[in-house]
């Protein structure tokens, strides 16, 4: 049973690992060439559309572009296309191993929607590929002529899926099915649009033939939402690690906002890249967003009048302070199954990140976690396995509260 416990985690490391690993040659190959192409020098005459000099790791760079395809194209010519590829499959792996396995921890909150865990996973496969259907239909039809008002559109669906996987999954699986979600369709639009329009131009190129103009003009559009859409992804990824953005009343307004930030902070880039001045307002608007994103994260704490500065409170006064006998027995019945020295949850062979609550010490070392995880949020526990009651985190509230004011 260890042999496999242990195997299963090293398995989700590795394809974690691989996950990031390729995501970052994704995301750097493809802002690198939307800088390029937005940084070409378009005003030298000659057969290429545009160049660029460059200088790195102690060497320079002419960079060329040409619209026309030679007759035959070289052996060490360069499709960027497979780290969108290996990007999405070992993101769907993870999926797999984390939230399909896991279901009943990570995915499925009964008392959120209380559905089977393979009912969740159904709903999840079936969003991201009716995701990618519906997007693609909008984008052909004529509707999607128009950019602006398609690009509003869209962000409109992404506001109306926050909400629906909040209200379907946990707060921890909503934002990572937006994040799955939206990386699909970006994925899908290299395999599926980008690429194969590629390939016709260069085969029209190569036979002489003059392309049509919208499969350029297609892959542009594509390419675009690529670009716009890159950091809200990275930030849904992200945000398993932090309760304060999955785990509140407002997360899906959170993450409504965080698709903006995307758009303001990539502005700033593409206009830089392009020689079109540099908005710094873009970064003031993030900065305001992001401050909004905080007080919506903590606003349930502003409405109880729990707000606190911990400073550098000293532990003995967690223990002192009023309410801590009751946390204590609240914590040993509801966390520490999980958060033990030898744990006794099925499957959980030994305490998750090392945190152990099974003594009144490690209750006190770990009093800003358990206000955090199960206090202010609903993080812990996973899909309120362990059934704590809403009293019982005003419990842990009121002593947090109490131990940081005295």
């Amino acid at each position: 049973m260890y042999d496999l416990v242990a195997i299963g985690a090293w398995l989700e490391f590795a394809v974690r690992w691989l996950h990031v690993v390729t995501a970052i040659a994704w995301i750097g190959s493809s802002f690198y060439f939307i800088a390029l192409d937005l940084g070409l020098n378009r005003s030298i005459p000659g057969p290429a559309d545009g160049e660029e000099w460059q200088v790195h790791g102690g060497g320079f760079y002419h960079i060329q572009k040409y619209l026309v395809a030679p007759e035959a194209l070289p052996d060490h010519l360069v499709w960027f296309k497979w780290e969108s590829y290996a990007t999405w499959l070992s993101g769907f792996a993870l999926l797999w191993l984390v939230y399909y396995l896991g279901a009943d921890f990570y995915l499925v909150d009964p008392n959120v929607l209380d559905i089977p865990a393979w009912g969740g996973i159904a709903i999840s496969l079936a969003s991201l590929g009716f995701g990618w259907l519906a997007y693609d239909t909008i984008c052909k039809s004529k509707f999607g002529d128009n950019n602006t008002r398609l690009m509003l559109l869209l962000y409109a669906i992404l506001v109306a899926l926050a909400y629906f996987y909040t209200q379907v999954f946990t707060g921890r699986a909503a934002l990572l099915h937006l994040g799955a979600f939206t990386a699909t369709i970006m994925s899908a639009n290299v395999f599926m649009v980008i690429i194969p329009n590629q390939k016709i131009v260069v085969a029209d190129l190569k036979a002489g033939r003059t392309p049509d103009a919208k499969y350029g003009k297609i892959a542009k559009q594509r390419s675009t939402h690529n670009n716009y859409l890159t950091l809200p992804v990275i930030f849904m990824m992200l945000s398993n690690h932090y309760p304060l953005a999955f785990s509140t009343e407002y997360t899906w307004i959170i993450a409504s906002l965080v698709f903006l930030m995307g758009v303001t902070i990539r502005h700033f880039f593409n206009s830089m890249h392009a020689k079109k001045g540099m908005p710094y307002w873009t970064w003031l608007l993030t900065a305001l967003i992001f401050l909004l994103i905080m007080w919506l994260s903590t606003a349930p704490l502003f409405r109880s009048d729990v707000y606190e500065e911990e400073a550098s409170a000293h532990l003995s006064r967690f223990a002192q302070a009023e309410g801590f006998e009751d946390v204590h027995d609240i914590v040993m019945g509801r966390c520490s199954m999980c958060h033990g020295a030898e744990p006794f949850w099925d499957g959980i062979l030994w305490a998750p990140k090392g945190v152990r609550l099974d003594t009144e010490a490690d209750i006190v070392r770990n009093a800003r976690g358990i206000y955090m995880q199960a206090g202010l949020t609903h993080a812990m526990p996973p899909a309120n396995v362990s059934f704590i009651e809403e009293d019982e985190r005003q419990a842990i509230r009121d002593w947090y509260k109490a131990a940081i004011k005295g």
